[in-house]
């Protein structure tokens, strides 16, 4: 089992930067991919970004491309995500979730670990 921690969610206006972080820590962990997602009320999960723990290969969202980077520390144990150029449509609890392999799944069903969620609010 992998144990996932966010912090460094809040509230900000739009066009300002956000970075979360993402605590990964497990006697198993590893072998591993750890993706972001977010959602809002009422709506399915969405893919935001992800990495593979060993070979460092990253992926974004479509509509997150160029304002979002996602990186990690392996010494730390700890996958950031930088978020920049906010808009209020990113507002939504942002989760990080790890999933067993070196794959960039963006299907949030195949990420059996979660963490509890940050909040994220852009205000126009």
């Amino acid at each position: 089992q992998v144990t996932l921690v966010e912090s460094g969610g809040g509230l900000v206006q739009a066009g300002d930067s956000l970075r979360l972080s993402c605590s990964v820590s497990g006697p198993t962990f590893g072998d591993h991919t750890v993706g972001w997602f977010r959602q809002v009320p009422g709506e399915e999960r969405e893919f935001v970004a992800a990495i593979t723990w060993i070979t460092n290969a990253p992926a974004h969202a479509r509509n997150v491309a160029g304002r979002f980077a996602v990186s990690k520390d392996n010494a730390k144990n700890m996958v950031f995500l930088q978020m920049n150029s906010l808009k209020p449509e990113d507002t939504a609890v942002y989760y990080c979730a790890a999933r067993l392999g070196q794959v960039l799944s963006s299907a949030f069903k195949q990420y059996t670990d979660w963490g509890q969620g940050t909040q994220v609010t852009v205000s126009s």
